[in-house]
């Protein structure tokens, strides 16, 4: 690993988009210690240049892809779209579980497994899991019944999210946290967690992960728009062992996202054709994604009468400059929400690899492998999330992984002291 020579320090600083008083609070240090370094008047520490290296690397994209920051495990995989985010910052991921099957075929085609890919979460033995950093989880919502807490209470039986969440799947989340002890968590879900059953459901997330798990927690509903060409609201809750000072508040988005050309195919033979998506020299899109007349005649039909209604039912119709609705695990049936403009044709469905884009699955130079039919896939990308949104996530969560497992190491080295004091007396 490379070294700071002290005249990179502040450059290597501001491009990571700290202020002086910001780095100082984030790795313990006095405003005037930042200077000191900065001015060539004594040298950082090993350990925080090296934080520093990867944050910049990161932000950058100069990160090497052999080197790894922390370990993390990945619940409720799907085809992984959260593996990749954290592994965008440096993340090894150490354990993966998944329930569908065709899910884990996507994702053992995607990512370089050195552990397989474990089935239903409630059948993991806690015991038997690898050492990790981070617990990352897209856990499906699910309601709770609180009805009788307090009497078990009183009668000393499980009370708690050990009785309020029991058979959830919340609960298997929430009980590998206790087990093990993360430095970090991201939990990810539809933005309707919030006001689920009321907003009961929400409030026992949150009261389990702060006051019994004591996590320090934040959460913050963002929509995928500023990364990808949909309108994609999640909610991601991030807690830390530690008080780290982690905030969503500092969390920028950009302003501007771009428009659905970005993802569509070109159609002109400026890309190779793939199928069975596209086809011939011009890499045009397939018959069968257009819509047949009589399904085109069915959503115009529906969507009329709900007008007729005063309901705002119906198909999404866009062209190349606009931003879609959400993609849905639905689109395999119709693809009403997101259908796309076509001269002199009905309109058409994206293409599974449309999908990907529209996701952001595919990066620059590397097309992520659909090895499922087209139901599968549409299912797929439809439950999974914003693979860029996740990366500004995580991107903004690196630095307090960092100060969460600095935290760690110092903690167990004043116990380390203690023991010594006491064998010594």
């Amino acid at each position: 690993m490379k070294t700071f020579k002290n005249t990179d320090f502040a450059f290597i600083r501001e491009k990571t988009g700290y202020s002086v008083k910001e780095l100082a609070q984030l790795f313990g240090k006095s405003e005037r210690t930042i200077y000191r370094w900065e001015n060539g008047e004594t040298m950082p520490e090993e350990p925080l240049l090296r934080e520093l290296r990867s944050i910049y690397n990161v932000r950058s994209g100069k990160r090497d892809d052999n080197e790894y920051n922390f370990k993390f495990i990945d619940l409720f995989a799907g085809i992984g779209g959260l593996r990749k985010a954290f592994e965008s910052i440096g993340g090894k991921c150490v354990f993966t579980s998944e329930w569908d099957l065709a899910c884990r075929k996507t994702y053992q085609a995607n990512y370089k497994c050195d552990h397989p890919v474990n089935g239903d979460i409630r059948e993991v033995d806690l015991e038997e899991m690898p050492h990790y950093d981070v617990l990352v989880a897209g856990f499906p919502c699910q309601p709770f019944s609180i009805a009788g807490v307090s009497k078990k209470k009183s009668l000393g039986r499980p009370h708690g999210f050990h009785d309020v969440t029991q058979g959830t799947l919340f609960f298997d989340v929430a009980q590998m946290i206790e087990r093990h002890r993360p430095k970090a968590f991201l939990l990810e879900n539809v933005k309707n967690l919030v006001s689920h059953d009321k907003g009961n459901t929400f409030k026992v997330i949150l009261s389990t992960l702060r006051e019994e798990l004591g996590y320090h927690v934040d959460f913050r509903v963002i929509d995928a728009k500023p990364f990808v060409p949909q309108h994609r609201e999640r909610i991601f809750i991030v807690g830390f062992r530690s008080d780290v000072g982690f905030s969503f508040k500092d969390l920028n988005l950009p302003l501007n996202g771009p428009k659905l050309r970005t993802i569509l195919h070109s159609e002109t033979g400026s890309e190779e054709a793939e199928l069975p998506y596209t086809e011939g020299p011009e890499a045009k899109v397939a018959n069968k994604y257009t819509l047949s007349d009589r399904l085109w005649t069915y959503l115009q039909n529906y969507a009329e009468k709900h007008r007729a209604k005063g309901n705002g039912f119906g198909f999404g119709l866009f062209g190349p400059d606009d931003v879609a609705r959400t993609l849905s695990a639905r689109y395999y049936k119709d693809g009403s929400e997101i259908l796309i403009k076509q001269k002199d044709k009905n309109p058409r469905r994206l293409t599974p690899r449309e999908c990907a884009r529209l996701m952001g699955f595919d990066k620059p130079g590397k097309k992520f492998d659909i090895p499922v039919s087209d139901t599968q896939a549409y299912k797929q990308f439809g439950n999974s999330v914003a693979v860029p949104v996740v990366e500004a996530v995580a991107s903004h969560m690196l630095p307090y992984i960092f100060k969460a497992m600095r935290l760690v190491e110092e903690d167990k080295q004043l116990e380390l002291l203690f023991e010594k004091a006491e064998v010594y007396g």
